[in-house]
């Protein structure tokens, strides 16, 4: 097969044609999209080492084409004009060359679009601390934060700097004005551009992720010198969130990294993403967290398990444990009892709530 026989705008096209989140290729395969969470082959031939140089060629851009063959992780963007912004990441497999393409579209969908809860508009009226989305890869972080950013743009006037690994949805201007960075082109790394964005006079400061101890102690510093800070982290729940944060750091630190946190948090929005009923759709359960006088408390004392309890017991109207938002989904016939049951953490606790135990204990006032 020649490189001429594989054309990876077309190929990135017709992925996008069909709703494709995810395009795979490597050297060797069938190239592969995701559709609605499931990995689908196409049917073409494998792909050959110098269809994969052609990818390279035709998509990687100009700063990175010289460090492509010495580094063995490369993530970078890309744009077909009209049809859809492409985050790409690059690895080597057995020494072969694999590329992972995901689309980034053009349109930032509001929390309504989105179908997630409108109690997420409360974290955009915060003028100071950190606000942490976290969820596995592909459970619709990204795309939270733009919403999150999208709306704090449209409605009141400050600064945002982004700080992203690559830039991924492009932001227009509207109330607020917005800076956008990428690493490697605008800024070395995460920590450095939270540091010098504090010179830009920024509002907002969003980082693409907290990877390392030196970018949290940055937007830490940033939290608490009055900017409102947004990240993303990999992990599944609060609780696993701020143990994340503070085991980056010695054990001699970390009464003092606990106490920060307690003071700047703002609250967690825990996200999976659940295969609908019908449709090649998905929705989203989140789970959200406040961080309450109580909460902070709670993680000052090392006591975070308290926090679930807290949330359980329907004390407050604007926190949601991921078993209720499941619940939620699966009450309005969104998604499957078996989907609900596959994705809860707690499933003897979810079968209770589908089978009415729950009822009258506070649940059904925080669903509304």
């Amino acid at each position: 097969m020649s490189n001429n026989d594989f054309y990876i705008e077309d190929f990135l096209r017709q992925a996008v044609s069909v709703g494709a989140s995810d395009a795979h290729i490597c050297e060797g395969e069938r190239p592969a999209i995701r559709v609605s969470g499931q990995i689908m082959r196409i049917n073409l031939p494998p792909l050959t080492s110098e269809d994969m140089e052609f990818v390279i060629r035709t998509i990687a851009p100009i700063h990175l084409k010289d460090r492509i063959t010495r580094f063995f992780d490369i993530d970078f963007s890309y744009e077909i004009p009209g049809c859809s912004r492409f985050r790409a990441n690059m690895s080597r497999q057995l020494g072969k060359t694999a590329m992972v393409i995901r689309t980034i579209p053009y349109y930032i969908k509001t929390f309504e679009e989105l179908n997630l809860p409108k109690t997420i508009e409360q974290f955009a009226g915060f003028n100071n601390g950190l606000v942490l989305v976290t969820g596995p890869t592909g459970s619709g972080k990204s795309t939270t934060i733009a919403s999150l950013i999208d709306f704090i743009n449209a409605t009141v006037a400050k600064h945002i700097v982004t700080i992203e690994d690559p830039v991924e949805l492009i932001f227009s201007n509207k109330k607020s004005i917005i800076s956008q960075r990428q690493l490697l082109i605008d800024t070395p790394s995460f920590s450095d551009g939270v540091k010098y964005s504090l010179r830009q006079d920024p509002d907002v400061i969003f980082i693409g992720e907290i990877r390392d101890r030196e970018t949290i102690e940055s937007a830490l510093n940033a939290a608490e010198t009055g900017h409102l800070v947004v990240s993303t982290l990999h992990t599944n729940d609060a609780v696993q969130s701020v143990t994340r944060i503070i085991n980056l750091f010695d054990p001699g630190e970390r009464s003092f990294v606990r106490s920060q946190i307690a003071n700047t948090l703002r609250g967690t929005i825990s996200q999976k993403l659940l295969p609908a009923i019908e449709g090649n759709t998905r929705y989203p359960a989140a789970e959200i967290l406040v961080v309450t006088p109580t909460v902070k408390d709670f993680i000052g004392k090392d006591e975070l398990e308290q926090i679930y309890e807290l949330v359980r017991s329907g004390s407050f109207d604007n926190m949601t444990t991921m078993n209720m938002s499941i619940y939620k989904l699966y009450s309005e016939g969104k998604i499957s009892k078996e989907t609900a049951l596959t994705y809860s953490d707690n499933k003897a606790e979810l079968e209770k709530m589908i089978r009415g135990v729950y009822s009258g204990s506070g649940l059904h006032k925080n669903l509304g």
